[in-house]
């Protein structure tokens, strides 16, 4: 249930084309729907949060996600995402015209109909950054907000980052993934005066930490406008900078 059907539904009764017991009725199942002793799919959540329920594919089983996709793809937009390429099948044969990204390892269906004010730049530092940032590509997608991929422009080469900053100022807010030392959210921050969402990357050698050096450097950057997510939370920052993108 979004706010579209539900004004619709509202409206029905208030012309007399429904009575309070259908409204009731469609209604029943707010604000959850239990399937089993599985799961409790969040029906409400477009309207309380902007967005409907997500599907972290991650530790559940295939007949899992395949149940709940099917329950929430009936009700609007849907995204699974960390869905391995061995679950994805049960998923896509549950749901119709769904649509399955090995990249990404998202599986999607629909897109959200509401104004965005314009679009979400996607950057990266190296190729080895662009499944975290495809998670977030479509994720912006799903949500209505067009994306802007500005892939491997990491600071060993501050030239290529230069040569797209055009594309940086035209957005909304820009979402930054990098491993490594994982110094390029603060570079971005620093040339345009956008809500800058670094997402440190789980890529780099010992060092690294799986993740937390360049998450440690994010946190401590020295430009203002940058802010932080999880390691390797693609979704997350594109959530945030989706809704970003609609106020």
């Amino acid at each position: 249930m979004d706010e579209k059907k539900l004004r619709r539904l509202l409206g029905r009764v208030k012309a007399g084309q429904a009575t309070l017991d259908d409204a009731l009725r469609e209604l029943r199942d707010a604000p959850f729907e239990r399937l089993g002793d599985m799961a409790t799919v969040d029906t409400h959540r477009m309207l309380r949060v902007g967005m409907p329920e997500v599907v972290l594919a991650e530790s559940k089983t295939a007949a899992q996600v395949a149940a709940i996709a099917r329950r929430l793809a009936s009700d609007g937009p849907l995204l699974v995402t960390r869905l391995s390429p061995e679950k994805a099948g049960p998923a896509r044969r549950a749901v119709r015209g769904s649509v399955y990204d090995p990249v990404s390892r998202t599986l999607r269906k629909g897109r959200m109909d509401l104004p965005a004010r314009g679009p979400v730049a996607v950057c990266c530092a190296g190729t080895s950054d662009i499944p975290v940032c495809e998670e977030a590509a479509v994720t912006l997608d799903v949500m209505g907000v067009e994306a802007l991929r500005v892939y491997d422009v990491g600071v060993a080469g501050l030239h290529r980052l230069l040569a797209r900053r055009h594309d940086l100022a035209s957005a909304r807010a820009v979402i930054v993934a990098a491993g490594m030392e994982g110094a390029l959210p603060s570079v971005v921050g620093g040339l345009v005066g956008r809500p800058v969402i670094g997402v440190p990357t789980s890529v780099g050698y010992g060092a690294s930490l799986g993740g937390l050096a360049p998450l440690f450097t994010m946190l401590n950057s020295c430009a203002p406008n940058v802010t932080v997510v999880n390691v390797d939370n693609g979704f997350g920052a594109a959530f945030v900078a989706g809704l970003i993108a609609r106020e």
